[in-house]
Formats: structure tokens, C-alpha cells, sequence
């Protein structure tokens, strides 16, 4: 497979890529940060409620916001637009001191600070989200480059293959990568072109519950004939998303025209 049909293919995958996980490390402290925030503004601002208009402290009350989706996720976001809410409506509003408004003004306000804080925290959320899919790319396009100039510039496939296997390890967070080379006996489970597994011929959904016990084969062609397969062995992490089993199949893919080039004896 050449390199350009395996970017195609990532860019096709790119589109298919579902919702980064909501939930990390940090999400913790950015969901405390979005209850606690906004009150703690509110406090700030409490010496000038008398003297500030709504439509000034209001403002602030936004830049928390998405201060706080920038770094959480939607949910944090969500949490500290519903707090800065409750807040400006709690401390800043009269009657003061009570989940009541009594000014339409200011229930209007109030309202339009809900919902500008939504919209921002989705955004904000969005434009994180969208500079990890182009970094998370960038570094996989980076491999995909980096291989395919070893592949045209080594004078040996064993080099190559060694290189794979290391690419491979990483991208798929293997616990063990090995090289058979040759058309080999057996069938083991096998991860195919498109990213998807077949097991025993038939295709399997690749997640927490269906994975395959042993190695996954990944076999290497080369101008139409199996060189041979790359044996896997997954680790304990979460399964590959399918964007990052195409970049594996592209980067095994990169070995196929190597080994079919005769060279020196190659290492069993």
C-alpha cells in the first residue's frame, strides 16, 4: 500500500473519529473550578454590585466560563455557566441573598449569561477538542513521513522492519511486536486494510469486550505477494481507535515494497 493511499485513508478516518473522552485527569479539578469560580467572582464583585451595572459584571462572569471549559471538558463548562448563573443571580441581583429576581432587566440578564456561557463553554470545548485531532494527526502524518523516507533510503529491510515494530508498539501501545517473514501457517485474528479484525474469516467489533485473547497478525505485501505479517500483542490499555489502526496498517504497509526489493540475507 503506498503512502498516499494510506493518508486517503486517514483523512476518510478523520471524519469518522467518535468524541474524544470527556473524562481525564484533569476533569476533577476543572468540575470544582466550575462551581467554585463563579462564586468566588461573585464575591469579588460584591463590594461594587451598587455601583457596576449588570451588563458590566456580566462579562466576567463569561471570561470564567470559558476559562474553565478550556480547560475541563463540556460538562465543567456546562457546570460553570449554570454556576455563574446561580450566582450572579444569588449575590449581584436584588432581592439579594435569595434564588429570587423580582427586575425583568435582570432576569433577562441572567438569562443571557446562561446561555452565552453555554454556547461559549461548547466552543471553547470544540477549539480544545479540534487542536488535539490536529496534533494527535500532525504526529501520525510525522511517522508515516519519517518510514517512508527509511524505507526508500535503508539498505536493509531488517532496518526497516525493526523500525516499524517500534512504530507499531507505540501507535497501537502494543505490549510485544515481532516480524515473521514469509507466507506463514495458521489464522490467527487479523487486523485488515481498513482497521477492522477478522477472526476466523468473520469480521469482530474491536472494543473492551470482544478483543481477541493472543496476538493479532498484520500482513505485509508486497507488489502483490505476502511478505509476511507483524505479530502483535496488544497491551493493557484502552483499544486503538480505528484512526490509529489505519496509521499502522500504513506504516506495515511501508515494509512491503522494501522486502520485495532483493537485498542481503535477512535475519530470521
Amino acid at each position: 500500500m503506498s503512502t498516499e493511499t494510506g493518508i486517503r485513508r486517514l483523512h476518510h478516518a478523520a471524519g469518522l473519529r467518535g468524541p474524544i473522552a470527556a473524562w481525564s485527569l484533569r476533569e476533577g479539578p476543572a468540575v470544582v473550578a466550575g462551581l467554585m469560580a463563579p462564586f468566588v467572582v461573585a464575591l469579588a464583585l460584591l463590594p461594587f454590585r451598587t455601583d457596576l451595572s449588570h451588563t458590566d459584571s456580566a462579562p466576567v462572569f463569561v471570561v470564567v466560563v470559558v476559562a474553565i471549559a478550556s480547560i475541563g471538558s463540556r460538562a465543567a463548562g456546562v457546570l460553570a455557566a449554570l454556576s455563574a448563573a446561580a450566582w450572579f443571580d444569588y449575590v449581584l441581583t436584588r432581592p439579594y441573598w435569595t434564588f429570587g429576581i423580582t427586575d425583568s432587566s435582570d432576569l433577562g440578564t441572567a438569562l443571557l449569561l446562561l446561555v452565552v456561557g453555554l454556547i461559549v463553554s461548547r466552543l471553547a470545548v470544540r477549539a480544545r477538542r479540534l487542536e488535539a485531532i490536529t496534533d494527535t494527526d500532525a504526529e501520525y502524518l510525522a511517522r508515516i513521513h519519517a518510514t517512508a523516507v527509511l524505507a526508500r533510503s535503508a539498505g536493509s529491510a531488517d532496518v526497516v522492519v525493526g523500525h516499524v515494530r517500534g512504530e507499531l508498539t507505540e501507535v497501537l501501545g502494543l505490549r510485544d511486536c515481532r516480524f515473521e517473514f514469509g507466507t506463514l501457517p495458521g489464522q490467527p485474528p487479523r487486523l485488515r486494510q481498513d482497521g477492522t479484525l477478522t477472526v476466523g474469516g468473520r469480521r469482530r467489533a474491536l472494543d473492551a469486550d470482544s478483543r481477541p485473547e493472543g496476538e493479532i497478525e498484520l500482513r505485509v505485501h508486497g507488489n502483490g505477494r505476502c511478505q509476511g505479517r507483524f505479530m502483535l500483542t496488544p497491551g493493557a490499555g484502552p483499544v486503538p481507535p480505528l484512526l490509529a489502526r489505519l496509521v499502522a496498517v500504513t506504516l506495515a504497509g511501508e515494509t512491503g515494497a522494501v522486502l520485495d526489493t532483493p537485498g542481503p540475507e535477512r535475519e530470521g
